[in-house]
């Protein structure tokens, strides 16, 4: 299968877990990956894949990527797995089963800003969401490897 852009705007939702990932069985990996699916699809997102220490996904809107991600957040505290998650929003490219793109580097870029038990997003999604109940903190403005300019970042919350 070819790369393209979809005619479509969607939202790359990248997320990685605070831990090491040698646990084998029915450990917390194991529940991680059950809550990352649940939460995903309570959501309606698409999990693109799991990379070992996180995952990938991708959503039909912004305010339910950051609702996701949020909700995550909460579940896997709950047992015992802080995370943290960088979310932006453009064009993705298909891959085969898998995504690329800007949007998917950016979300990757803004998770390396982010701390644990953080949802930090682009000036982006906060632009998309507005007036959606979603509160928004200021984390400054950051140059992200590999993208120009500098961004603007913000801690999600409700």
């Amino acid at each position: 299968m070819n790369d393209f852009t979809l005619p479509e705007t969607r939202y790359a939702l990248s997320r990685d877990v605070n831990i090491p990932y040698q646990v084998m069985g029915d450990g917390p990996v194991d529940s991680h990956d059950q809550l990352a699916k649940q939460t995903i699809d309570r959501h309606r997102g698409i999990l693109v894949k799991n990379t070992g220490d996180g995952i990938l996904a991708t959503f039909d809107g912004p305010g339910r990527a950051v609702r996701c991600a949020l909700a995550f957040s909460t579940a896997s505290r709950q047992i015992g797995l802080p995370l943290r998650a960088g979310l932006h929003t453009g064009e993705i490219e298909l891959r085969g089963r898998d995504i690329g793109g800007i949007a998917v580097h950016a979300a990757a870029r803004v998770l390396a800003k982010s701390q644990s038990s953080e949802v930090l997003v682009s000036r982006v999604v906060t632009d998309l969401v507005a007036g959606a109940g979603l509160k928004f903190a200021e984390r400054g403005s950051h140059e992200l490897k590999g993208l120009p300019g500098r961004w603007d970042l913000f801690a999600a919350s409700v």
